[in-house]
């Protein structure tokens, strides 16, 4: 009830002012919002502790309130943007006359010519209904005739694949996820009487449950069994109060931990980032519980992901964080001896899938950041994510490989990780680090060269300080360079045009507490301040610890998916309390104490009954500062700020803080996006691409390095006999980039070699449409019959590719990757990976990433074969269609 909400608001309101000097005290004061001890205050919008059990607020998001009649739409044919160009799409105003339905009639493929006037004073009224009519007879037509329709983008479409034709757009109920469009019946359009005219009516401005908060937050659980915060802000109690409670909603009766309330199930990410910020030490034993739930035949599962998940997702292993983060605060022996076990397992797999020959780097997709079209330009397969090398899965697993080397030697077993986690190390600093910008880059991309994507990546960079892979004065340029928003910081920036928020544009409170615990680590108190600020904002206002927010505007409406009490952001709250408030930070044998308190938020801390192995502790710091001036236990001063791990009984610890914050003003940046991707061609000598809005000139990058630079859309290659591969970036009047586009080879016959698979030792099929030559080869799980090919070659270095077809889930999730591995000449030379590319869909071709290898004159054996680390996270279903084999010889950069 908003108005019972606005008394008690106001109630509070004449309070505050009536002369409380704390409660008007500010924690963090900016243009956007303010934080003061008791309430949080943006713009017109209020959230009040009433007490430590009790908030209320009147936020309401203005994202759906007044929705603008101007809506943009396009069709899709089985959940994929391939109607119109990426960035054009159809343009409609669906104010109704009166009461009437708006129908609006389109040809698919054709941009429409609708009414697109706008009323501006007249917002779009409620349950407003709209049919769609689509005129789909070319395509159908071209099933029919041809038995495939060539898309916006010459993706083939073959008529046996055709699941649906859908609608997308960025008006609710549309939404602009193509790639969840085939699981979405409300937005599938239908032609039952077979005229080719397909339709579907939709009503827009109906109440949207994700545009709307509770307006009041009261303690529902018992929180006695847990340690007791307490501080001079009632907004802090009683936030650290709502956390808790909310981490006791989120557990299941099966012992283990939901992942928010919109994600049912356990994540193997989720929970093992929310473990290490915080859950380790409050709920140890569902922490276990959860993160077992992860493993199968004792290795790490991977969460489902892009192209089938692992290895396309290689980011498990922060599994392997979150175990040690267990063992060091209980000191489980047990534990630590399976968890070591199944870690060893895992990065064994790993090292003959995933390791990049070239750089030593990992490869796969980002941490978290897995919904490719939020992080990746467009023209990026699952098999292209597959290869790139990414900042913050390198990162983690640089950090898995360390924290198995120090499994290895707590176990007193030879530790052989710890020299390849320093070879990571090595990697990321000698290929993604940045020196005119002083951050790393986002990650190496590519095809048969790779470039760096200047853009940062925020957990990525908070992950480098706080692993100590960035240098000294690395971690200072770390911090103050990486650009942050005044709301926040975004996962990435700048943003990426023409995609929604999520990953994009968007701030993830748990990354945001990583970075704030690495800017303390460094005793960078403004930025502490301003990181505390950011995720106290979010959950007062919104009151639950939501799972992101926009970054442009700070609104939790208007990303892409969202929920309430998202587990790592329930723990990032409670990581600003034991992690920087007090500053804990364990180790295998003792729990260390290192606060900042910036200055805004000086007072006294208490935390009561805070169990540590065998003891129990009451720990209260007062003042403010960037380190300890004094260490009191049990009233005895300490030259050590540590608590013993054999420690046991009650005791109490009193911290003073120096009164020191000796560090530069943190100072926020506004949000930028991008130029949008060029989409590169080539015909004849010319290379051509398409105009970018706003951009200023083009640079054209030759096999990985800048060749020239044009403010024209085209150029004119001198030698079309000199083997290359061309990408073009724009850039904007400010220097801003765009990613690189798409590839486009030169390819001299001469230079290449084509192997039909069905020409060789296994049986051929033709069963489905699109294949070259007189067949494909069928590997399936249960016949694991080798492929053995002979051939005559130069000596030499070649770029390898395979043509395939994989049809066995979709291209965002699942789990059902195609791995196979390569002997050249009897030796091993990697794995190879056939990502899904769409369910049921086995005349989507498409080609694998570009591996290297090396052949030698005269005749040359290629194997592929299964083994056992071929197993993928399905473990049963592990199939794919070979059609042909590409060697191409080039330099390799």
């Amino acid at each position: 009830m908003r108005w019972k909400t606005m008394v008690i608001l106001t109630g509070v309101a004449s309070f505050v002012l009536s002369g409380c000097n704390q409660k008007d005290m500010a924690f963090y004061r900016s243009d956007a919002f303010t934080v003061f001890h008791d309430r949080v205050e943006q713009g017109e919008f209020r959230a009040v502790a009433i007490s430590p059990e009790h908030i209320v607020s009147d936020y309401v998001s203005m994202a759906k309130t007044n929705i603008d009649p101007l809506i943009q739409f396009k069709f899709s044919i089985n959940g994929r943007d391939d109607e119109l160009a990426f960035g054009v799409n159809h343009e409609a105003n669906i104010l109704p006359e009166g009461d009437s339905e708006v129908v609006l009639n389109v040809t698919f493929g054709e941009r429409s010519q609708l009414r697109t006037d706008r009323e501006s004073t007249r917002p779009l009224p409620v349950n407003t209904k709209v049919r769609f009519r689509v005129d789909f007879t070319k395509v159908l037509k071209a099933f029919e005739e041809k038995g495939y329709y060539d898309d916006s983008s010459r993706n083939r479409i073959y008529k046996a694949d055709f699941k649906g034709l859908y609608i997308a757009g960025d008006t609710y109920p549309l939404s602009w996820d193509f790639e969840n469009l085939a699981g979405n019946g409300q937005l599938k359009l239908q032609d039952p009487d077979g005229d080719g005219i397909f339709e579907n009516e939709l009503v827009f401005n109906v109440y949207d449950p994700s545009a709307h908060t509770s307006s009041e937050w009261k303690l529902k659980n018992d929180l006695s069994s847990y340690p007791v915060f307490n501080s001079e802000s009632e907004l802090l109690d009683a936030l650290y109060n709502m956390s808790l409670d909310e981490m006791i909603m989120l557990q299941e009766a099966d012992g283990t931990f939901r992942t928010g309330k919109e994600w049912a199930g356990v994540w193997t990410r989720d929970v093992s980032y929310a473990t290490v910020l915080a859950f380790a030490y409050i709920d140890p034993e569902r922490c276990k519980a959860s993160l077992m739930r992860k493993v199968a035949d004792n290795r790490i599962i991977q969460d489902t992901g892009t192209g089938g998940a692992w290895p396309v997702s290689s980011d498990r292993v922060v599994w392997s964080l979150a175990a040690w983060e267990i063992y060091k605060y209980t000191g489980d022996r047990q534990w630590l001896e399976q968890a070591f076990e199944i870690i060893k397992n895992s990065i064994e797999d790993d090292r003959k899938t995933i390791i990049d020959p070239a750089t030593g780097l990992v490869r796969g997709e980002s941490s978290f950041l897995d919904w490719r079209k939020q992080t990746y330009p467009l023209w990026m397969e699952p098999a292209d994510i597959y290869a790139s090398l990414n900042l913050g899965t390198n990162a983690a697993y640089y950090q898995a490989l360390k924290t198995l080397g120090m499994m290895a030697e707590e176990l007193g077993t030879e530790n052989t990780w710890s020299e390849q986690a320093e070879k990571i190390r090595n990697g990321i600093n000698q290929y993604l680090w940045q020196p005119d910008k002083g951050y790393y880059g986002q990650y190496l991309y590519g095809q048969l060269y790779r470039s760096l994507s200047p853009r940062s990546e925020s957990l990525g960079e908070a992950f480098t300080v706080l692993f100590d892979i960035a240098g000294e004065s690395q971690k200072t340029d770390v911090l103050h360079n990486t650009p942050v928003l005044e709301f926040g910081i975004p996962c990435i920036y700048p943003q990426i045009p023409g995609i929604p928020p999520y990953h994009n544009n968007g701030i993830w409170p748990f990354v945001e507490a990583f970075w704030t615990m690495a800017n303390a680590g460094q005793h960078q108190a403004s930025a502490v301040e301003f990181g505390l600020a950011s995720i106290i904002r979010a959950a007062a206002l919104f009151l639950t610890n939501k799972e992101n927010f926009v970054a442009e505007t700070g609104d939790f409406a208007g990303t892409e998916i969202n929920s309430d009490r998202q587990l790592w952001s329930v723990a990032a709250m409670l990581a600003m309390h034991y992690r920087v408030i007090f500053g804990m930070e364990f180790e295998k044998d003792q729990l260390v104490f290192s606060p900042v308190i910036p200055e805004s938020f000086k007072g006294t801390y208490t935390l009561k009954n805070f169990k540590y192995r065998d003891g129990t502790l009451q720990i209260s710091v007062k003042g403010f500062g960037d380190g300890i001036s004094s260490f009191k236990l049990d009233g005895m001063e300490t030259s050590g700020h540590v608590i013993p791990a054999a420690t046991t009984g009650s005791h109490t610890i009193e911290i003073l803080m120096n009164g020191k914050a000796n560090d530069s003003q943190f100072k926020p940046l506004p949000d930028i996006t991008a130029p949008e991707t060029p989409v590169l061609s080539i015909e004849k000598n010319r290379l051509s691409w398409t105009a970018v809005r706003g951009a200023r000139e083009y640079n054209i990058f030759s096999n990985g390095t800048k060749w020239n630079s044009t403010a024209e859309t085209f150029i004119d290659i001198a030698d079309k006999n000199q083997a290359a591969e061309y990408q073009v970036l724009a850039v904007d009047s400010t220097g801003i980039e765009s990613f690189l586009s798409n590839p486009v080879c030169i390819e001299p016959q001469a230079s290449g070699i084509m192997l039909q698979a069905e020409d060789y030792n296994l049986a051929c099929e033709n069963k489905t449409e699109g294949f070259s030559g007189k067949g494909y080869v069928h590997f399936i799980s249960n016949n694991k019959k080798a492929l053995v090919i002979r051939m005559n070659a130069d000596e030499g270095k070649y770029a390898l590719r395979m043509r395939y077809a994989n049809g066995t889930g979709p291209v965002n999730t699942d789990n059902n990757c195609g791995i196979r591995s390569l002997y050249i000449n009897g030796i091993f030379t990697g794995s190879l990976v056939f990502p899904q590319r769409g369910k049921d869909e086995w005349s989507n071709w498409g080609m694998t990433n570009v591996e290297w290898v090396t052949l030698k004159k005269g005749v040359n054996l290629l194997t592929i074969r299964y083994e056992d680390f071929n197993r993928n996270m399905d473990g049963e279903v592990n199939e794919f269609l070979l059609d042909c084999i590409y060697l191409q010889r080039l330099e390799l950069k």
